[in-house]
């Protein structure tokens, strides 16, 4: 078994919050891949590493572990425009330029969450898309749970600064976009979220913000903080020490932030280039197959977006 040893803290969050026992980890994993092994149409990652990303993501629920990888490799197939952009495309590059979304690489603590920083008013509305932007962020995210133990034991929170954003991107949230966003954030993803904080509000912000908060569930719900351009408040959940120079904190400039990702994606190239013959293929699927229809169907979910 191939599984990095935790430090002490995480590994004892570990114990008390996600029920991980490093007696009966081989046999949880081994669980999981013969499992794998059976579903046609299924073919999944099987590195250790991998599949305790998904058992810590669900607390050790062998069941739920199952329904969180289906769904993960599902969405390939059945959202492909959140997948479709590769590592090696010059539009990575592009996005991962603009610093749209990063991962600061210092946390706040021996168990702390790690913190993702979401700035939209970066990216040209006119020229990207917000799908185009979730798809250069799974990729960094394939790295995140291969590579990061405090977000696949303490979870993720996420800073949504909304600085710059306009009608444009607004425009951009349709209820089918929100609903993609939510599944393959909240469901699919192994990594928990842990609160999310806004700031920078501008008009027209609640509208779009009631739309998404109704498409989560409830723990979720709970964990969305509104600051707007109150940062002495954001400081109270995030250690101002952790973030970018522009935000006040010594972590390191969102230039440098974006450099650092860059050498992670050239480091994790072979791994992120062999990640692209995984998927679902709903056609093989034992039972009835998924579709986009079930999945993302949000007809009733909340009225048609009104920015008038």
């Amino acid at each position: 078994m191939s599984v990095r040893p935790l430090t002490p803290a995480l590994a004892e969050k570990a114990r008390v919050e996600l029920n991980e026992d490093p007696k009966r980890l081989k046999d949880d994993i081994q669980s999981i891949k013969d499992w794998l092994s059976k579903q046609p149409h299924l073919v999944a990652r099987t590195d250790d590493q991998w599949l305790v990303a998904f058992l810590r993501g669900c607390k050790f629920s062998l069941e739920k572990t199952k329904e969180k990888i289906d769904l993960f490799y599902s969405l390939r197939q059945l959202a492909p425009d959140m997948h479709n952009i590769k590592h090696t495309d010059p539009i990575f590059e592009e996005i991962l330029s603009l610093g749209s979304f990063v991962m600061l690489p210092k946390v706040g603590g021996p168990d702390a969450t790690r913190i993702t920083l979401v700035r939209p008013g970066r990216y040209d509305p006119d020229k990207y898309n917000i799908l185009q932007v979730i798809a250069v962020t799974n990729i960094l995210m394939k790295i995140i749970m291969m590579n990061d133990d405090h977000s696949t034991v303490a979870g993720c929170s996420t800073i949504i600064d909304l600085e710059g954003v306009t009608m444009g991107h607004f425009l951009q949230m349709t209820p089918m976009s929100m609903k993609k966003m939510v599944v393959i954030g909240q469901d699919a993803s192994p990594l928990r979220m842990k609160g999310t904080h806004y700031l920078n509000t501008p008009p027209g912000f609640e509208i779009v913000f009631n739309a998404m908060k109704s498409l989560l569930n409830e723990k979720n719900k709970n964990r969305l903080f509104v600051h707007n351009k109150n940062y002495e408040a954001l400081y109270q959940y995030i250690p101002k020490d952790i973030l970018p120079a522009e935000y006040g904190g010594n972590g390191g400039t969102t230039e440098e932030i974006i450099d650092y990702w860059r050498s992670k994606v050239k480091e994790y190239s072979s791994f992120l280039e062999e990640d692209q013959k995984y998927g679902a293929d709903e056609s093989k699927r034992l039972g009835k197959p998924k579709t986009s229809e079930d999945m993302f169907g949000v007809e009733g979910s909340f009225r048609k977006l009104d920015f008038d």
